[in-house]
């Protein structure tokens, strides 16, 4: 049955985009003509950031995958949640008395989703029993990672992603290599020697005995092949380094995601009251702290405001899916996706988001299962500007053309040239396939406008980010 096409003027949003002006039918040009989006799905929605109005959409309806643009709908619902000023807290507890500068007893490390345990702090936790002047541990060190539930991976993330940094285990109890805090992965840097045919040398942060590295690379010649390649086999700590490195190159540094972040935790704590002279005479196991153990330090992480900005700039897998158990063990009772998923979608019809019309499936959009609507996430980015922590959301997204990592985060190179560096503050997205970029632009003409880009099935996710930015541009210098 032949269907009537109904004209764009019959509707408020064809009026709306009618009164707009040429950006609009640039777009339109854009959608229908550029190379890269043959076969593709584009998702487009504009609004004016002052009063919400839409002012284009191109399937804006349609559910399609966000990749990392997930992430707004979590910090959104994580910052109206657990508030601003939210610290996860690392607590030690031990179950005997100190006798003669030995505690008789166990000692208990209990993580509570904390992403941004340093070595560093190991140290500190290790001090804070030095400073009591305790020396040697008796009984076992014991890892807690009760917080949250088991499981470890979300539910769609591919097998493939299991070492990689962006695909590291959730726990309660974790730690990280860097400021970066990438939980639950160490960073390798392969460095070339001085003579060729001799295996480069390999540094890992933090410095641990936790993993074994098989370091099968060579050092070649100045005009040999870069091509070094880092994985850990599955179920273990062990690192295979392959490949070749010249001889006067840089290094090559990678990530890797370790096995069992609980115990990668516990054994950075180990080592690190080793370091501090105290002697543990026990062993390390992983338990639960018990009701009538001591409580007798705390960690505290940095605040949340702090915390989104690592977490948004360098779209942070780890922690979103940290946030998202969190907010479930925090409003439930119980860390796990299914229940930081079911108020993550509380939260967002409190913004004005229809989260029955969206499939959510985590809270970082790995999974090629996740989709929602452009328009739903411009009416997300609209809405939050009402919120008290709206400072500290914008404040945490990346800046076009801003070349520190901290500021222009995953968009430090793009967007550079004079009428758009410093003008988009935008979440990037990516995966196989996709791309997307969503956030607010401020225009040649004064105004703030609300966008979201959601490209799916494209034979090159990087070159949509090309069109992404080629669509800003249009947006921007109206």
């Amino acid at each position: 049955m032949l269907t009537s096409i109904v004209p764009y003027t019959s509707s408020p949003f064809a009026e709306a985009k009618e009164s707009a002006g040429g950006w609009t039918q640039q777009l339109d040009y854009l959608l229908k003509n550029q190379a890269e989006l043959q076969g593709a799905l584009a998702g487009i929605s504009v609004r004016n950031a002052a009063d919400g109005k839409l002012l284009y959409e191109h399937q804006g309806d349609i559910r399609l995958r966000p990749a990392s643009n997930m992430k707004l709908l979590t910090a959104a619902a994580a910052l109206k949640v657990l508030g601003e000023d939210y610290t996860f807290p690392t607590e030690l507890y031990s179950d005997g008395p100190v006798k003669k500068k030995a505690l008789a007893g166990n000692l208990y490390l209990k993580g509570k989703g904390d992403p941004t345990l340093l070595k560093a702090d190991f140290v500190k936790i290790a001090l804070s029993l030095k400073e009591r002047g305790i020396n040697k541990i008796k009984g076992n060190i014991i890892g807690d990672d009760s917080w949250y539930d088991a499981v470890r991976y979300s539910v769609d993330l591919p097998w493939s992603d299991e070492t990689t940094y962006y695909g590291a285990q959730i726990s309660a109890l974790t730690a990280s290599p860097n400021s970066d805090f990438d939980a639950g992965t160490v960073k390798l840097e392969v460095k070339p020697v001085d003579r060729k045919g001799d295996r480069p040398k390999v540094e890992i942060t933090p410095d641990t005995g936790y993993l074994a590295v098989i370091n099968h690379a060579v050092t070649v010649d100045k005009d040999g092949k870069k091509k070094i390649t880092v994985e850990r086999e599955h179920g273990k700590n062990t690192i295979v380094i392959k490949g070749t490195i010249p001889i006067t190159t840089k290094s090559v540094t990678e990530w890797a995601a370790v096995w069992n972040p609980t115990r990668y935790a516990l054994t950075l704590f180990k080592e690190a009251l080793e370091d501090q002279g105290i002697k543990v005479e026990g062993k390390m196991k992983t338990g639960l702290v018990p009701d009538t153990a001591t409580l007798i330090h705390i960690h505290r992480s940095m605040p949340l405001s702090e915390l989104v900005v690592p977490f948004m700039k360098l779209s942070n897998n780890t922690h979103a899916e940290i946030l998202t158990k969190e907010m479930g063990k925090v409003v439930e009772g119980e860390g796990s996706w299914k229940t930081g998923l079911t108020v993550l979608k509380s939260e967002l019809s409190k913004l004005g988001v229809n989260p029955n019309t969206m499939v959510l499936r985590d809270g970082s959009g790995i999974s090629h299962v996740t989709s929602i609507q452009a328009n739903q996430i411009s009416q997300l980015l609209y809405a939050v500007q009402k919120e008290k922590w709206f400072p500290v959301y914008l404040n945490s997204l990346p800046i076009s053309g801003k070349p520190k990592k901290m500021t222009g985060g995953s968009l430090r190179y793009r967007m550079k040239t004079q009428g758009l560096q410093g003008k988009v503050l935008a979440k990037t997205g990516t995966l196989s396939t996709v791309s997307s970029l969503s956030g607010y632009v401020d225009t040649k003409s004064g105004q703030r406008l609300i966008f979201s880009i959601i490209l799916n099935n494209l034979l090159d996710e990087e070159k949509g980010k090309k069109v992404e930015d080629q669509m800003v541009s249009i947006i921007a210098n109206q």
